[in-house]
C-alpha cells in the first residue's frame, strides 16, 4: 500500500485501535463516518477490521513527516 497512515480510531466506553491505512481507504472511513449507522470493513495492511460506526467517536491520524532540504 503506498502512502500508509498511523491512524487512531476511539469508540464510546474509551477502547481505542489503531490501525495502518492509505490515504484512499483514510477517506473512505471518513466518508462512512457521515453517516455513522451500520457496519464497515475497513482493509489493513494486515487484514480487515470490522467496525461498528455508531460506536466510533474519534479518528487521528499522524501529520506528515516534515522535511527540510532534499529528500530521496
Amino acid at each position: 500500500m503506498a502512502d500508509v497512515e498511523i491512524v487512531e480510531i476511539g469508540f464510546s466506553g474509551g477502547s481505542v485501535i489503531v490501525v495502518r491505512l492509505a490515504a484512499a481507504k483514510l477517506k473512505e472511513l471518513r466518508k462512512a463516518l457521515e453517516k455513522a449507522e451500520g457496519w464497515a470493513d475497513l482493509e489493513t495492511p494486515t487484514g480487515v477490521v470490522h467496525l461498528d460506526l455508531a460506536q466510533v467517536q474519534f479518528v487521528r491520524n499522524d501529520a506528515p513527516a516534515q522535511t527540510v532540504g532534499f529528500t530521496g
